[in-house]
């Protein structure tokens, strides 16, 4: 699916969208040799979208074992704190890889670059960072390294939604 510059502005008026448009990979090239290469690589994006569907189902499967054995395991159908936590990042781990998944499938389907999706994914990889973290067994530097992360991933966000 192909996008003139008069179809991205007439959709930004519409939805207050706004995109990047990539051309790293065309269906067409005058160079056949580039144009063979790129079919090669596309062909290489989605064997790796495959092996992305592949990993959320191992996932998936891993997260239902490791609660079925933390729930058997004394005592019975309790889970510690620790537990959760774990199981939260397990959690985490899926979403980001169907995240990772969509922005595979978005670069293979469009020449939009989906900027917004990709600072969302980073976002969410970092806030499984937090929700993992462990502040007794890390430096205080380290705590505000995240939260500047966090920060600047939350400001890029925020403009890039809002941007006019």
């Amino acid at each position: 699916m192909k996008h003139t510059p008069d179809d991205l502005k007439a959709s930004d008026t519409s939805n207050n969208n706004h995109h990047i448009i990539h051309e790293e990979l065309p269906q067409e090239h005058e160079d056949p040799l580039i144009c063979v290469l790129h079919k090669i690589i596309r062909v290489g994006v989605k064997i790796l979208a495959l092996l992305m569907v592949l990993v959320i189902f191992w996932g998936i499967i891993d997260i239902v074992y490791v609660l079925y054995q933390q729930l058997m395991s004394p005592p019975i159908l309790l889970l510690e704190v620790s537990d959760i936590f774990r199981l939260f990042g397990a959690f985490m781990v899926v979403l980001i890889a169907i995240e990772i998944f969509v922005n595979i499938r978005l670069y293979l389907g469009t020449d939009i670059f989906p900027l917004q999706l990709v600072i969302a994914t980073a976002l969410m990889a970092i806030a499984r960072k937090v929700i993992v973290m462990d502040f007794g067994n890390i430096s205080p530097h380290y705590v505000y390294a995240t939260a500047l992360v966090v920060l600047s991933l939350g400001i890029a966000y925020w403009l890039v939604a809002h941007k006019k």
